[in-house]
């Protein structure tokens, strides 16, 4: 089966990643990244307001903030509703990630070994995972 790695923003298929660029609403709020929406379902305003994902990503691995009770058991959710936020208002990536077909999307970066395949395979590749669930739902729309 086909295998599609990706992590850098400005790859061919950078558009997966988290950092890119594809600003959404929820519905309140305007979030200039799923990065950005992802850290601050754990601490809230003050990451969505950073300019940077990358210092979004900062401050929301920075343990020094409360972390959310809950968070261990809605991540995986809450990374999902980004992604499906993300895929339905923008469809150029849309139609992007349908074209990969059935291929295996995989996050390659050995920095996690939970949303990521910690550079070796070895790690879970939840992002990977739910990118496939969310095109298969955009195929499933589109049929």
């Amino acid at each position: 089966m086909k295998e599609i790695k990706f992590y850098k923003v400005h790859d061919e298929y950078g558009f997966m990643s988290n950092f890119a660029p594809f600003p959404f609403s929820d519905g309140s709020k305007i979030w200039p990244t799923s990065e950005h929406y992802f850290q601050a379902q754990k601490f809230q305003e003050k990451i969505r307001q950073i300019v940077s994902p990358m210092d979004a990503a900062l401050e929301g691995r920075n343990r020094q903030n409360p972390l959310r009770p809950d968070w261990e058991k809605v991540k995986d959710e809450v990374m999902l509703q980004a992604l499906r936020m993300k895929f339905n208002q923008h469809p150029e990536i849309a139609k992007g990630l349908l074209t990969t077909g059935d291929a295996i999307l995989i996050e390659h970066t050995q920095n996690d070994a939970y949303w990521a395949d910690g550079g070796d395979g070895s790690g879970k590749n939840r992002l990977g995972l739910l990118l496939m669930k969310v095109r298969n739902e955009l195929k499933n729309a589109t049929l």
